[in-house]
């Protein structure tokens, strides 16, 4: 694919946009602000009107780096607290989803989006797999689009600045980006993560690209058989291919589509985050973990950019892992014939 004058000007702006806010935010030691930045930039480049598009053999891999940093961080534990907590898990994940379609629902039946799109929009998680469906029946791709990440865009930012807001002078920091780099444990990490990432996008399960290195590198590491080696570098790359792919999908049609139903979109989304932060309440009273890490684990955002904000706070990653995983698996496996069924039962459009 070539690319232009425009193209290579609209990439090294996007590049410079990037890296200044993401140190402005990083200087602040907000959380995951490799990813946050980059995901602002491309709003603002997409809205100032460049076309240019994250290649999609760069989006899976940055996927895979992200599957495989978070496989690297769990441990045998996430499967304890599943089998110990299960019922109120389940229960959690039951709420969210039942929120979230309920007020799908609502936005279409009320017309504030057209047709079954609210339905498909309002799904809080899998957004690749619910944009494919909702084409596939005959929704409002770009509005379905522009749900998904303008909630993605609201929960990661409000995760962020919660995670920062609660630990304060606490924050951890950074690790150094030019460390020393392990070349053998180096090579082991590729020689694990490429083939699991080409067997996640072979086998066409949604984001396999992220769920194959992650299942492979927790397999692994929980079990002690190996460690692996993920220079800062090669991960700051991976947040930006993600927020770039998120922050360009705000395209200037979408957005001017989306216009006079913006505010009631807006609503359902922080009435959603208002939910799950209620949830996280009684997460901390009944189990008594920690509220950011219950706060990070019931968010409503996609797995990958809230697991991305857990892994750069002082929280449990597996406990937000856990219940981040079981809401995706549900969400994939009922999630298209649970809207399929909502949106079945909404007035036929003349």
């Amino acid at each position: 694919m070539r690319i232009g004058v425009a193209g290579i000007a609209s990439w090294a702006g996007l590049v410079v946009l990037s890296l200044a806010v993401s140190l402005g935010l990083e200087a602040v030691r907000l959380p995951a602000s490799f990813l946050i930045g980059p995901l602002i930039a491309g709003i603002a480049v997409r809205l100032a009107g460049a076309t240019i598009r994250v290649p999609r053999p760069a989006f899976l891999a940055s996927q895979v780096v992200v599957g495989a940093m978070l496989g690297a961080a769990l441990t045998p534990s996430i499967v304890a607290t599943f089998r110990h907590e299960w019922p109120i898990l389940t229960a959690s994940v039951a709420t969210i989803v039942a929120t979230a379609v309920g007020l799908g629902w609502a936005l279409s039946r009320f017309g504030v989006v057209p047709g079954t799109t609210g339905v498909w929009g309002s799904s809080p998680g899998a957004a690749s797999a619910m944009v494919i469906q909702a084409e596939a029946h005959g929704a409002d791709v770009r509005l379905v689009a522009f749900m998904q990440y303008l909630r993605v865009l609201f929960v990661a930012s409000a995760a962020s600045v919660t995670a920062r807001l609660w630990i304060g002078a606490d924050m951890p920091a950074p690790p150094p980006f030019l460390r020393a780099i392990d070349w053998p444990l180096l090579g082991v990490t590729a020689a694990v993560v490429i083939p699991a990432g080409v067997v996640g996008v072979v086998s066409r399960v949604p984001s396999g690209a992220m769920l194959g290195p992650l299942l492979a590198t927790a397999i692994l590491h929980g079990s002690g058989t190996t460690h692996f080696e993920l220079p800062p570098v090669v991960l700051v790359a991976a947040y930006a291919g993600l927020g770039w792919t998120i922050g360009l999908g705000f395209t200037r049609s979408a957005v001017a589509h989306a216009a006079r139903a913006l505010p009631w979109i807006a609503v359902s989304i922080v009435t959603l985050m208002t939910v799950s932060a209620g949830l996280a309440a009684v997460l901390v009273a009944e189990l008594g973990i920690d509220p950011l890490t219950a706060y990070l684990a019931t968010s409503p955002g996609g797995m990958d950019t809230v697991a991305i904000i857990a892994a750069s706070t002082p929280v449990d990653v597996s406990f937000v892992l856990a219940l981040q995983a079981v809401r995706f698996f549900v969400l994939v496996l009922i999630g298209p014939s649970l809207s399929r069924f909502v949106a079945a039962r909404l007035p036929r459009e003349r």
